[in-house]
């Protein structure tokens, strides 16, 4: 069963530009491994980020930091939990994580489908 869905769409050079301004914004939101990334991808990086703020319906309890987007052997990505951040998600019945990254042109977006056993 569907949870929540969520969606957000992140403009590069703005978003880029937010980033230059201060070192401490990309660590705050970003993990040490999310870091390494190319700038387009950390835009999508946190649109899936928001996107998961969306599909639960509220931020309480949720750390960036503890939120970590990652991929498989063939690029697909996936949003990986942790610490209060996953007992939030285990607290709504949430078992299942679907996520979709793109970016073209000066747009990223990514699009997150929760989903329960039941």
């Amino acid at each position: 069963m569907i949870v929540g869905v969520g969606v957000d769409l992140v403009d590069l050079n703005r978003f880029e530009s937010k980033i230059a301004e201060s070192t401490l914004l990309a660590e705050r939101i970003f993990t040490t491994n999310e870091r390494t990334a190319k700038p387009e991808s950390l835009a999508g990086y946190w649109a899936a980020k928001e996107a998961f703020i969306k599909a639960v319906g509220h931020s309480n309890g949720i750390s960036f930091q503890e939120m970590e987007v990652i991929k498989d052997s063939h690029g697909k990505p996936s949003l990986q939990l942790s610490g209060q951040t996953a007992d939030v998600a285990k607290d709504l019945g949430i078992s299942n994580l679907h996520l979709s990254i793109s970016h073209d042109g000066n747009m990223a977006v990514a699009m997150l489908v929760a989903e329960s056993e039941n």
